[in-house]
């Protein structure tokens, strides 16, 4: 009869606690729903100086070089 009202210790609550914590992590992590496929985008700047996204599969595949700062300096129009 003593024992039903006795409290529980401080680490036996903190280590059920951590326990309870753990298994639903993991169970999130194990039973996760399908994961969406999201379209791959690169940020680029347009002439008239917007930043707008642009699927990897609209672009061409050629080779690619970077432009110097002066090259995007005289590219980007001005308003």
């Amino acid at each position: 009869m003593e024992n039903e009202n006795r409290p529980v210790s401080r680490k036996k609550f903190v280590a059920w606690g951590i326990g309870v914590l753990s298994v639903f992590t993991a169970a999130r992590y194990f039973w996760s729903g399908p994961k969406e496929h999201s379209p791959q985008t690169i940020k680029m700047l347009t002439q008239d100086g917007k930043l707008v996204e642009v699927d990897v599969e609209n672009l061409a595949c050629g080779k690619r070089k970077k432009i110097s700062d002066e090259e995007l300096k005289n590219w980007v129009k001005k308003k």
